[in-house]
């Protein structure tokens, strides 16, 4: 009898990944999904608000503390629901290893990237840089 023969279900899943990891990604797609209605309910208003505005009346209402910490909390549940959400689609479509390998890293990487550069504008803005 060949030895692979005795190896149980459990044998053969090892080192596939945990449920309990799969679980937390589900529910952080829920938690910033449902934190980006506010949010995004926020930005519409403050867009509304600024239309036609010049650019000073613009900074100095980015300028608020509470309007750019509403921008920041946008900018990093955006992103990070962003992130998640496009992982998704990677795990179920991209199926080379090295594919796979390299388009995670490319999503992890221009999220990051992405999030930085909108959060330094609006700190620039706020700030008056």
């Amino acid at each position: 009898m060949k030895r692979s023969a005795l190896n149980t279900p459990l044998k053969n899943a090892r080192g596939l990944g945990s449920a309990k990891d799969g679980t937390e990604h589900w529910w952080m797609q829920r938690v910033t999904a449902i934190a980006l209605i506010p949010l995004v309910f926020a930005f519409v208003v403050l867009m509304i608000r600024l239309a036609g505005a010049d650019y000073l009346t613009a900074a100095g209402i980015v300028g608020n503390p509470l309007v750019t910490g509403v921008l920041l909390l946008l900018i990093v549940a955006v992103f990070w629901h962003l992130k998640l959400g496009v992982q998704v689609v990677i795990e179920d479509y991209v199926h080379g290893p090295a594919s796979r390998l390299f388009m995670m890293f490319a999503n992890t990487f221009g999220c990051w990237i992405g999030a930085l550069i909108c959060i330094l504008a609006v700190l620039t803005i706020a700030f008056g840089g």
